[in-house]
């Protein structure tokens, strides 16, 4: 039987190293500490099945972590965005510095 109060703490950490990555947009880490979160949770939830520890507690920390994916989620599709404007200037400076190219190279004949 597993400890109902080190389960609880151990999701309050992986849930401060959640925050913590996202907050530095280190999304290496966040898929690292996604694939955690599973087997972090399946414990609480056998706990929970036994009726050896409180649903609210569960309940509070699970809705906490849902905010957590809202949040990410919106921060992943931003920085999706952010790169794909970024792509998008790159893209632009090449077309530019062909024809650039193309007027210069006319010029020399």
């Amino acid at each position: 039987m597993a400890d109902p109060q080190a389960l609880l703490e151990s999701l309050d950490q992986l849930r401060s190293e959640l925050d913590q990555a996202l907050a530095a947009q280190d999304w290496e880490q966040l898929a690292e500490l996604n694939a955690r979160v599973k087997p972090t949770i399946e414990p609480l939830m056998v706990e929970l099945e036994q009726g050896r520890i409180d649903s609210a507690l569960v309940r509070d920390r699970l809705d906490d972590l849902n905010q957590f994916v809202k949040a990410a989620n919106e921060a992943a599709v931003k920085a999706r965005d952010e790169a794909r404007e970024s792509l998008k200037g790159v893209n632009e400076n090449r077309t530019a510095a062909r024809a650039y190219l193309n007027v210069s190279t006319n010029r020399q004949r």
